[in-house]
């Protein structure tokens, strides 16, 4: 060995496959396992069979009465898959954010999607007619990255600071036209159901919302994680990005574009639900690195575990009482971001 000093071995990464299958059966227990927590005794191996039953047409769980198979197939399980689809949506959309806008501290909700989203939710909510919520929040949604695009690109090239500041500029004029909506026209009830909205809530979670979510995750979900080369290259900057083959105007107003999308149709069926897709990539990142093609699908089945605990904890911790469930993501979330924020400034200043 020649004399002097030694660099030491950067540790070798996990494998991206045994991270993903952790991912995958942690993620099936943990569905199996929540879907069994409340007040109605259902064993694990009831659920599967009674899954079992609906789709196949095969004989149902022994001793499933028909009340036990509702609460199983018709409320807890929509309930839990939505908070799975919601989860690893967000996730998934906030890595793709942060790092498109080479910004950590981005999330979904960074174009004033929520706010757009909010504005349109809480406006049919006063008028009586609930059952367009979903309809009027996604085009809140879309209305709103309309405005925040619109506003950036009217201001010269779109680059990631213009974007960020025109969708603040866009998140709160909408939240301001939904504070004047509530204040003008929200009167009884109805002030408790856009509160329960607001702050994030799968109370009312169907098949149909498991539909919506789950289908803007497959469909949108998989172009994002197929873009995880093209974020590795933005990683450098816009003119690296560009150096290497990327048309960056096209491609950054494509991938909000699908952000956009795809965070309009979770939000309408979840309402607002803070953190998941701030906190989670952060999390990831430190098991799995920062690679967006391990990055991206690890955030995803990440997001989805953590969403069906803190929803579980949501209408379990305080039963019969229901919290939304923003409140436990918000819980959690904040301490959590707190913690890397430390961790970061203690690295930091072991480099320095």
């Amino acid at each position: 060995m020649t004399g002097g000093s030694s660099v030491p071995a950067a540790p070798r990464a996990v494998p991206a496959g045994l991270l993903a299958g952790i991912g995958v059966v942690a993620l099936a227990l943990s569905v199996t396992v929540a879907v069994t927590i409340g007040p109605a005794d259902i064993a694990v191996t009831d659920v599967w069979r009674t899954a079992w039953h609906h789709v196949t047409g095969a004989p149902g769980a022994p001793g499933m009465d028909a009340l036990r198979d509702g609460i199983v197939w018709q409320l807890r399980f929509p309930r839990v898959l939505t908070a799975a689809a919601v989860g690893a949506g967000l996730a998934l959309a906030g890595a793709v954010m942060q790092g498109l806008t080479r910004n950590p501290l981005a999330d979904p909700y960074l174009l004033g999607l929520s706010g757009g989203a909010s504005l349109g939710a809480v406006a049919v909510l006063v008028l009586g007619a609930a059952v367009l919520l979903p309809v009027a929040a996604f085009a809140g949604a879309v209305l709103a990255l309309a405005a925040a695009l619109g506003l950036a690109g009217s201001l010269g090239r779109i680059t990631p600071a213009r974007t960020i500041l025109a969708g603040l500029a866009v998140g709160h004029l909408a939240a301001a036209g939904t504070s004047f909506v509530i204040f003008w026209s929200a009167t009884g009830d109805s002030y408790r159901e856009i509160l329960a909205w607001l702050m994030g809530s799968l109370a009312g979670a169907t098949w149909g919302s498991v539909a919506i979510a789950g289908g803007a995750l497959v469909a949108l979900g998989t172009l994002l994680t197929l873009s995880g080369r093209t974020l590795d290259a933005f990683a450098f900057g816009d003119t690296a990005a560009s150096a290497l083959g990327v048309e960056v105007d096209r491609t950054r107003w494509a991938l909000l574009t699908v952000v956009a999308l795809l965070t309009g149709a979770l939000v309408a069926v979840s309402g607002s639900i803070g953190f998941v897709g701030l906190i989670l990539p952060h999390a990831v990142r430190l098991v799995a690195g920062a690679a967006h093609r391990r990055l991206l699908p690890l955030s995803a089945l990440a997001g989805a575990t953590f969403l069906v605990w803190a929803d579980t904890a949501a209408r379990t911790l305080f039963e019969p009482r229901e919290l939304p469930v923003g409140i436990v993501t918000a819980f959690l979330g904040a301490p959590a971001f707190a913690l890397l924020l430390w961790r970061h400034r203690s690295r930091a200043g072991a480099l320095g």
